[in-house]
């Protein structure tokens, strides 16, 4: 039978994909706890893997005759976040822009988009044994139902897109969504967030745009769906290509939205160097930022032992443990780390001296930002996936599943990679072999109480 990407045949369950894993299990034994027993550690109970699906198939089951080449790409990169779906095993998940990678022209990095036609999805998984199956699949969509892209969206502040293999400009596309972190409210719509703006996303149940939030100052003319300008402005200072990309449903129904990377301020240099990034606070029902909180990374070897490079480090997952509980996921390509914090009542550093792009020092600029006065989240390690044997690398998100056990998701790139040599000379993919799997963890003790 052919398979083929429809809503009813997806509901029904039919597999998208089989191949199965090797699942890692055991207790791995650690240091004695004090009273002479090893201590317990964190393993891996499972790993589904999804298996081979022509990226075309799937694009144009959704929104037919979008992609007309997938390039002999796969579906992959729904890693980009992970938020439990409605029975247990099965979760809904997020792709990024679609497959992209860099190649150096003359000198300097071009961003390609090989399967340009290909729009961002909101997909719904099952983990059932080894496999990964897909069950849904919702296109992201404008208001007049057409698809949004993953393209770039301004001229001179996101990356110029280029044909796969760097040679010939893409137009620019104001609708165009870099989606990562995702959670589902209660009214069924999902909210998103974005690279690009960065932005937050409200999607209706049908994937629908119904508004993108932005920074105030961005300027975003042309899309079709309703732009707002409610976030802080100095945002727009984000690095590219590391926008927002964590989000988490706190219980009373507000957003917490995690900035990936410590921003550009006051230059380039500042940002790769620091390791002070920051959290946002959504009112859904305000429609506004309530508190913006400082958050410090724990340094690059730490996180990953081995790394010298402080700009490695970035946050992909928040996630809600109830009430201002929050687990926070930092982590490099090939290690991550999941911290618990608490997030105070206050506003924290919204709207003061720190939010002002001119103030000198930045907060990113400063190396010990308590000392300065400015309320950093305290935090405390919950587990290093890093030590896990069985946790795959580039960990882009994490969902809790029950009082001490979580899943997490890695996002593949759709089986890219940069250069010229990510095709071959018919153009089509020379595949990675990094597959996407579901990765399912038994901690060392209760999240919860």
């Amino acid at each position: 039978m052919s398979v083929r990407v429809v809503r009813r045949s997806l509901a029904a369950g039919l597999p998208l994909a089989v191949l199965a894993t090797v699942c890692v299990a055991g207790t791995a034994t650690g240091a004695p706890d004090g009273h002479g027993r090893p201590e317990r550690q964190a393993r891996v109970t499972g790993t589904a893997v999804l298996g081979d699906v022509p990226l075309g198939r799937f694009s144009n089951g959704l929104l037919p005759g979008t992609v007309p080449d997938d390039r002999g790409v796969k579906l992959g990169g729904i890693g980009s976040d992970i938020y439990p779906a409605e029975r247990p095993g099965e979760f809904w998940t997020v792709t990024d822009r679609g497959p992209n990678g860099q190649i150096k022209v003359g000198g300097k990095k071009r961003r390609t988009f090989p399967v340009p036609g290909f729009n961002p999805s909101i997909v719904k998984v099952r983990v059932s044994g080894k496999h990964l199956r897909v069950v849904d699949a919702i296109p992201v969509t404008t208001r007049s139902g057409a698809p949004v892209t993953g393209l770039s969206n301004q001229s001179g502040r996101d990356e110029a897109p280029y044909t796969y293999d760097a040679s010939t400009p893409l137009e620019y596309n104001p609708d165009g969504l870099d989606t990562e972190g995702i959670v589902r409210a209660a009214d069924g719509s999902f909210w998103l967030v974005d690279e690009y703006g960065p932005s937050l996303v409200h999607v209706s149940p049908r994937g629908r745009v119904l508004t993108r939030y932005v920074p105030r100052g961005l300027d975003l003319a042309g899309a079709d769906y309703p732009v707002v300008e409610a976030l802080p402005g100095v945002l727009l200072h984000r690095k590219i290509n590391r926008g927002f990309e964590g989000l988490a449903l706190l219980p009373g129904g507000d957003l917490v939205i995690a900035v990936q990377s410590p921003l550009s301020l006051p230059d380039q240099g500042a940002g790769e160097s620091s390791r002070n990034v920051r959290l946002l606070r959504f009112s859904t029902k305000k429609q506004a930022v309530t508190a913006e909180y400082a958050y410090r990374f724990d340094p690059v070897d730490v996180v990953d032992p081995g790394e010298d490079d402080t700009s490695e480090l970035k946050i992909s997952s928040v996630v809600a443990l109830g009430g201002n509980d929050l687990l926070v996921e930092e982590r490099t390509d090939r290690a991550a780390r999941l911290h618990r914090v608490t997030l105070p009542r206050d506003r924290g550093i919204l709207g003061s001296a720190w939010d002002d792009p001119t103030t000198s020092p930045s907060y990113e600029q400063l190396g010990d930002p308590a000392a300065a006065g400015v309320p950093v989240l305290r935090k405390s390690l919950v587990v290093d996936l890093g030590k896990v044997p069985g946790v795959p690398g580039k960990i882009e998100g994490v969902a809790v599943t029950g009082r001490d056990t979580v899943a997490v998701i890695n996002d593949n790139d759709f089986g890219m990679t940069d250069g010229p040599e990510a095709f071959d000379a018919a153009g089509r993919l020379v595949d990675s072999g990094i597959r996407t799997s579901v990765t399912q963890i038994k901690l060392p003790r209760p999240l919860r109480g």
